[in-house]
């Protein structure tokens, strides 16, 4: 049976009554979990402090409890005292899962925009070369075939710890996983000691009450990743790519499209046939090969060559890499859907000003006949985004189509009254259709030779959210409920 001794081996502590020697059952922070023998992580939260219920936990039998204030709790109960119980779960929950992690290479992600699309990619390079590899990110988790909801980009420790033990023991070889600033900042992936960290790029954002005091917290935050890894490979057109790296413990190796990245895109060429658009590129420096890319875009080369720079250390021939990049698309990150010859039509996630501008920009270089926007914004929701999305769509697409976007408890009439808010502030053309189904249908049916129609906003989503109740809804299942009517 596992002791209280065996979680904290590898973590500093203070027992301030009790025993070490006590056996213990299960690890948990949510007090409704307790059970006879349980740790109890007294974690500090914003609205929530485990050390309140210290005394329910000992009347429910807990083993132990990891403070890091003063508890008053009867003298049967272990009390540990740590510098940071978030900081020490995350140590425990890798103890008490066996250390899994070490069982696998751990491949850690982080950056403002890119981390989703870059994990599935290196997964799916990977997976071509023949090992098995688990995710875990924005949209799911991923062991074998099994396929698990996120609730956040980068879960609690012990959750991690947990998924982490089940990759191991179904036998997968690697794991990807985005790392979030968030995640970072709370100590969610301490104790891990990642083979290799990643950063794709950084912007102004996740700066608020409840997130980052200002963007220089949100850098540092960032920079911890490449405290904790062995090889950091990072994108050296990056401003900022040398701030993220200050104080690092880690070996370096850079991507870019610039002379000083290690491994450089040159003789970059648009590709655009009906249906598609991608790009094609030359690789140089530590690898060389010629890259075609199923997706558009400057980011998307950046996205491909990091992940070429990941799969470097897997030891997979240049020919596989190739072929597993000409193949790759992920779920809601400028999926192309194809239904006709005479015009592209895609889904992506972009869901706010900064992510629809980059993706609008993109798709205009193509030269399209037009440009054609079907979006809204989500409810309950700062209207900043709605004025926002809606000027951004105004400026830079041929036509906007208005729809719904997760309503919430607002009604969408009014949602879009304020997208037409930053309509206004341009010379863009639009037409407002309340029902999602039938915007998609009217983009769909109205479409010139030529045209880019892009379905933003809800990207991976298989719903939509209306007065607190999720609704089945699939963009790709209402494209083919569309095309089976008759386009």
């Amino acid at each position: 049976m596992m002791k209280l001794s065996d979680l904290l081996q590898e973590y500093t502590y203070e027992l301030i009554q009790g025993s070490v020697d006590v056996p213990v059952t299960t690890l948990v922070t949510d007090s409704r979990k307790i059970e006879a023998g349980s740790v109890f992580v007294c974690i500090a939260g914003a609205n929530f402090d485990g050390h309140a219920v210290a005394g329910d936990a000992a009347a429910k039998g807990a083993a132990a409890l990891i403070v890091e204030k003063d508890v008053d709790v009867p003298d049967g109960i272990a009390v540990i005292k740590v510098d940071s119980t978030r900081r020490a779960q995350a140590y425990l929950s890798a103890a008490y899962y066996g250390y899994p992690a070490r069982e696998m290479k751990v491949i850690g992600v982080t950056g403002t925009k890119g981390k989703t699309t870059t994990t599935y990619l290196i997964k799916s390079i990977l997976e071509h070369a023949g090992y098995r590899v688990g995710l875990i990110g924005t949209i799911e988790i991923i062991i074998g075939d099994e396929h698990i909801h996120a609730k956040h980009t980068t879960p609690e420790s012990i959750e991690i710890q947990e998924y982490f033990r089940r990759m191991a023991d179904a036998g997968m070889d690697a794991v990807v996983m985005e790392v979030s600033s968030q995640g970072l900042m709370l100590h969610r992936t301490d104790a891990i000691d990642f083979d290799l960290g990643i950063f794709t790029n950084i912007e102004p954002d996740h700066i608020g009450p409840g997130e980052h005091t200002s963007f220089e917290h949100y850098l540092s935050c960032k920079s911890l990743l490449f405290k904790q890894c062995r090889v950091g490979i990072v994108n050296a057109d990056d401003a900022h790519a040398d701030a993220v790296l200050e104080g690092h413990t880690c070996d370096v190796e850079t991507y870019g499209l610039t002379e000083a990245a290690a491994i450089r895109a040159q003789h970059i060429e648009l590709a655009q046939k009906p249906g598609y658009l991608g790009v094609d590129f030359d690789v140089t420096g530590l690898a060389n090969m010629h890259v075609s890319v199923p997706t558009p875009g400057k980011f998307s080369v950046y996205n491909a060559l990091c992940a070429i720079a990941v799969c470097r250390h897997f030891s997979i021939a240049e020919d596989d890499v190739v072929k597993a990049l000409a193949v790759a698309k992920v779920k809601g990150r400028i999926e192309m859907v194809p239904i006709s010859d005479r015009f592209t039509l895609m889904i992506d996630y972009a869901h706010n000003g900064m992510a629809l501008r980059s993706l609008l920009e993109t798709l205009r270089e193509y030269n399209p006949k037009r440009l054609v926007c079907v979006f809204g914004c989500g409810g309950n929701r700062a209207k900043d985004r709605r004025y926002e999305m809606g000027e951004v769509s105004g400026e830079y697409a041929d036509l906007s189509i208005i729809t719904s976007d997760n309503p919430r408890f607002e009604e969408p009439q009014a949602i879009i009254d304020d997208i037409k808010v930053g309509i206004g502030k341009t010379s863009g053309k639009y037409v407002e259709i309340i029902d999602r189904k039938e915007a998609i249908a009217y983009a769909i049916r109205n479409a010139l030779d030529g045209d880019v129609i892009v379905l933003a906003g809800k990207g991976h989503e298989d719903y939509q959210e209306i007065k607190g109740v999720k609704y089945p809804m699939d963009e790709r299942v209402l494209i083919d409920e569309i095309v089976a009517e008759g386009i």
